[in-house]
């Protein structure tokens, strides 16, 4: 079993991933929305392939985040339910 410390770090981590993974899909949206405005207005143009490498790259950035997160959550890494670990440390039980 993970200790808690551990825990504590992989949901860190978790949380971390998912604003991560946000921002890089905000990119993402932002540089194929300009990769098509300017492919529109002048196709082949150095703006248009300048756009289009950062639109790969924003995808290889939102690929790699997605599949940590997904591992994390593979790993079984998921949010505690606070109210029920409450519960049970008050039941009287001694935990080791």
């Amino acid at each position: 079993m993970a200790s808690k410390t551990e825990l504590l770090m992989s949901l860190r981590a978790v949380r971390q991933l998912r604003r991560v993974r946000a921002f890089y899909a905000l990119g993402f949206v932002l540089w194929a929305t300009s990769t098509a405005w300017t492919t529109w207005q002048s196709p082949g143009s150095r703006q248009m392939w300048a756009s289009a490498l950062l639109l790969a790259i924003f995808t290889g950035l939102l690929s790699v985040a997605s599949v940590w997160l997904q591992r994390l959550r593979a790993h079984g890494t998921r949010p505690a339910h606070h109210a029920l670990s409450r519960r049970t440390t008050t039941s009287g039980h001694a935990h080791a």
